[in-house]
């Protein structure tokens, strides 16, 4: 009991070293920014999918009815860091920037016969960009310059369960939300002493709830199917969004602000899952996941010539489909060489934002990925997950961006609760 509360109080330090902004992408400005990738590392390796998967020394937080299969013996921790790459092109211009980012702490542990918990720390969203632009005015060759800028996110810490009864499992996650962002534009021109800014903020707290079912299908003794299903409850969060309007001068020091409020400004879409898995033995793996979140029928802070106010119209319903699959050679070998995993995986995104009158870049993704066993005196089930990821994400006219990013997890699996016996 000693060893999980501590695990519990590890995770929960690692809060403090999420580095909101985890992205550099300019679409972070857009909604609560940019959706992030909640799977742990086996399900990074095979580009998000985890829906039907379960295993006892793996920790699966895209479906909690997973959490039901966890080992009785052990103790699962799993951590995971990324840098990225991204390059941006647009009008023939292109540019690269660099991120690096703490991403996920998680564990998990049996509670009762077939009754697993898991706790841990998740990315929900992204905010992080800065660039400028500038023109000239045609009738004076006035000179206006703009910069954007801004930061943030949404991250959760939470608690959840997972029961079975034969081949139906079940489970829950409940989570308390945090973060919010802060847009800054700032306008300038050349010919005047006076500039405009803005500045549009959120701070945001509240909870969440996400429910799954897993139900396994046996064919034979050695191939099985599962069928899988999420839902994460959507709700409005009792959280404001401001926006402050300064216009300076200065020659004398002067400021005038104007400051805009809209209460309960923000919601959270429902959001549905289906997934299925077809496994042999514990050697071979091949999944698809299906997602929607339903953002369309929401409202959105928006500044308007009246102020600012809610607006619909300005998000959209987001779809994503996952494909992925895992190979270990021999998974009961001494060689360590024939027990590492092999990952591939693919997925599409539609975009839950518009720009304008237009939808947001669709995103394709792949990844290939590999879990290394870490051999010790005691057990050789701990685990390095090492994945690479190729995301890409544009609109026709607008930025185009093509990002490389390394996945690194580690997954502890120790025998902490077995019994020894002393001859």
């Amino acid at each position: 009991m000693n060893r999980i509360l501590v695990s519990l109080l590890i995770a929960s330090s690692a809060m403090t070293a999420f580095a909101q902004g985890g992205t550099n992408s300019p679409y972070s400005q857009f909604g609560l920014g940019e959706i992030a990738q909640q799977g742990g590392s086996q399900s990074r390796g095979m580009d998000g999918l985890g829906i039907a998967l379960h295993s006892g020394n793996q920790v699966n937080t895209t479906n909690p009815a997973s959490y039901a299969y966890v080992d009785s013996l052990t103790m699962l921790f799993d951590m995971g860091l990324s840098a990225s790459l991204t390059n941006f092109s647009e009008n023939g211009v292109k540019k690269n920037a660099r991120t690096g980012n703490f991403e996920y702490a998680v564990g998990s542990f049996r509670l009762l016969k077939n009754v697993g918990a898991t706790f841990g720390v998740l990315p929900v969203t992204n905010v992080g960009y800065s660039y400028n632009s500038s023109g000239y005015l045609t009738e004076a060759q006035t000179l206006m310059a703009t910069s954007y800028s801004g930061d943030g996110g949404l991250q959760k810490i939470f608690l959840g369960m997972g029961a079975r009864i034969g081949n139906l499992s079940a489970g829950f996650n409940v989570g308390y939300l945090w973060g919010g962002y802060t847009h800054n534009v700032v306008l300038s021109s050349s010919a005047s002493v006076n500039s405009l800014s803005k500045k549009y903020q959120a701070d945001i707290s509240n909870y969440s709830l996400d429910f799954g079912l897993q139900y396994n299908l046996r064919l034979n003794k050695k191939d099985m199917l599962t069928v899988g299903a999420t839902y994460g409850l959507g709700h409005r969060m009792n959280s404001d969004a401001t926006l402050d309007i300064i216009n300076s001068n200065s020659t004398i020091s002067k400021a005038d602000t104007t400051h805009w409020v809209i209460n309960e400004a923000f919601e959270l879409p429902h959001t549905f899952g289906v997934g299925l898995a077809y496994s042999h033995l514990n050697t071979l793996t091949i999944g698809v996941d299906g997602t929607m979140q339903r953002w369309g029928n929401l409202q959105f802070p928006k500044e308007t010539d009246g102020g600012y106010k809610l607006a619909s119209g300005m998000l959209k319903d987001a779809y994503k489909v996952s494909v992925g699959t895992e190979w270990t050679p021999r998974y009961n070998s001494r060689r360590l060489i024939d027990r590492i995993k092999y990952r591939i995986g693919a997925s599409y995104m539609t975009p839950y934002y518009k720009i304008g009158n237009i939808d947001g870049p669709k995103q394709y993704s792949v990844s290939a990925g590999f879990g290394i066993p870490i051999q010790n005196q005691m057990n050789a089930r701990s685990y390095v997950n090492i994945s690479a990821q190729w995301v890409n994400q544009s609109v026709d006219g607008l930025l185009k961006e093509n990002t490389f990013r390394i996945n690194l997890g580690i997954t502890f699996n120790e025998r902490w609760f077995a019994k020894w016996k002393v001859e």
